[in-house]
């Protein structure tokens, strides 16, 4: 026990290793879904699905490990929704970059992201952003979670007219994801510890009870396969150098950039971790630098950038506080490739449950952004909004951002920028146009 305290300092962070343990359980089967979303992209980019799959897990326990034990910080790393889609669909699709090519330009992008860190760029960008785009930043992260909740519930659909829709509430699926929310909600309002894995057990129990989730197919558990054999160390840097590197690195290197940034300054603050004041983030450096590593480990190992997930914000409901709840993800990872087919027994909808109380609680947030001063109002509205319209932080950000330091500069108000938040808007205006 003294040895776990040293390491995590959970006095310190006025936690105990319970409410660690629960909570990385928590995040664990929030962000579980990766194992079978990733893989079925990069298949479709070309790659193996079983080594994608072997390839996801190793290169997340890495990640989780080094945040866990390096950063103490208590976020899931894994490779990312959004730059897997990117990676599958445009540098492997239109651009016509095989996905060789495509992991050589996610290592250099990582190299990238490690000397940024290294040289504290990074945490220079984060304190270039004001507070009141970081509250909104969180409150738009919250959006974006819920949004995630109720589309994977059902509960909202795509429609063809109206971009998307109420779903089918006769079905059971939306109908279990609501119980869920709802009995969540009810034990977090009476200070249950454990609120979010009960409701997620429940629901998930009474899903296989009423026959909507089948129980696993064991057979497959006969064919285990251990190490990404066909995806490891297949970077192919002489392709990528005589296409031309630029535009693809770029573009990776802002999404993830921002997209990380983003997500690491959401979460920082529902974890006590974002001083209110100053606008500063403990431990912050080491975080990023752990996503550096991350990321590059990713392409060599075989998959695109590695980077914080928002369903961490589950674990952190939860109580996690510390590296604990990485750490206790990346155990689970592991255990993956051993019974990769029980991972699959919890079902969308119930953790979407989750996803939704967790994205009530981050709106909390707004009540800190100076609504009355429409330089700021106008900035964070489209930081809020656009999250979960555009289906990607980093967007978000960047309008926010933008519409920040235009406004300072036309309204009188450029005595609150720097050179540095400059830069990011331009920055963010260049890779706009360039997609």
């Amino acid at each position: 026990m003294e040895l776990i305290e040293k390491l995590f300092k959970l006095k310190e962070a006025n936690t105990t290793l319970r409410r660690e343990l629960m909570a990385g359980l928590t995040g664990f089967i929030t962000v579980a879904y990766v194992l079978f979303v990733v893989p079925a992209m990069l298949a479709d980019a070309g790659m193996p699905r079983a080594d994608a799959t072997v390839a996801v897990i190793w290169v997340t326990a890495f990640a989780c490990l080094v945040m866990g034990f390096y950063a103490n910080f208590p976020v899931i790393v894994a490779p990312g929704l959004g730059i897997v889609a990117f990676f599958s669909y445009y540098v492997c699709g239109p651009m016509g970059l095989s996905w060789q090519a495509g992991l050589a330009a996610v290592f250099i992008s990582g190299v990238i992201f490690l000397l940024l860190t290294v040289f504290k760029i990074r945490e220079l960008i984060i304190r270039a952003v004001p507070l009141d785009l970081k509250y909104a930043i969180v409150v738009g992260l919250g959006c974006f979670i819920a949004f995630i909740g109720m589309k994977n519930a059902g509960v909202i659909v795509a429609d063809p007219a109206t971009f998307v829709g109420f779903g089918n509430m006769r079905t059971a699926e939306p109908l279990l994801a609501c119980l869920g929310v709802i009995i969540i909600s009810a034990l977090m309002a009476r200070n249950v510890r454990g609120a979010m894995m009960i409701g997620i057990v429940i629901v998930t129990v009474l899903g296989i009870a009423l026959g909507v989730t089948p129980l696993p197919d064991m057979s497959q558990l006969s064919t285990i396969k251990l190490l990404p054999t066909a995806t490891f160390m297949q970077l192919d840097f002489a392709a990528i150098f005589s296409y031309g590197i630029v535009t693809i690195v770029f573009t990776l290197t802002m999404v993830d950039l921002f997209d990380n940034m983003g997500t690491l300054i959401g979460l920082s603050q529902r974890a006590g971790l974002l001083n209110m004041k100053t606008g500063h983030v403990s431990g912050l450096n080491k975080a990023l630098l752990s996503d550096s590593v991350a990321t590059m480990s990713a392409a060599v190992v075989g998959t695109p950038t590695a980077t914080s997930y928002v369903e961490s914000a589950a674990a952190i409901a939860e109580g996690g506080r510390t590296g604990i709840v990485p750490v206790v993800t990346a155990v689970l990872f592991l255990a993956c490739l051993f019974l990769l087919p029980l991972v699959n027994i919890v079902p969308a909808y119930a953790t979407a449950s989750a996803l939704i109380v967790v994205g009530a609680l981050m709106m909390q947030s707004v009540r800190h952004i100076h609504f009355d001063d429409f330089t700021i109002c106008l900035p964070a509205f489209l930081t809020i909004l656009t999250m979960p319209l555009t289906f990607n932080v980093a967007t978000g950000f960047g309008l926010g951002f933008i519409s920040y330091v235009v406004l300072s500069l036309i309204t009188g108000k450029a005595h609150r920028l720097d050179l540095v938040g400059m830069l990011i808007a331009v920055a963010f205006a260049v890779n706009f146009c360039m997609r």
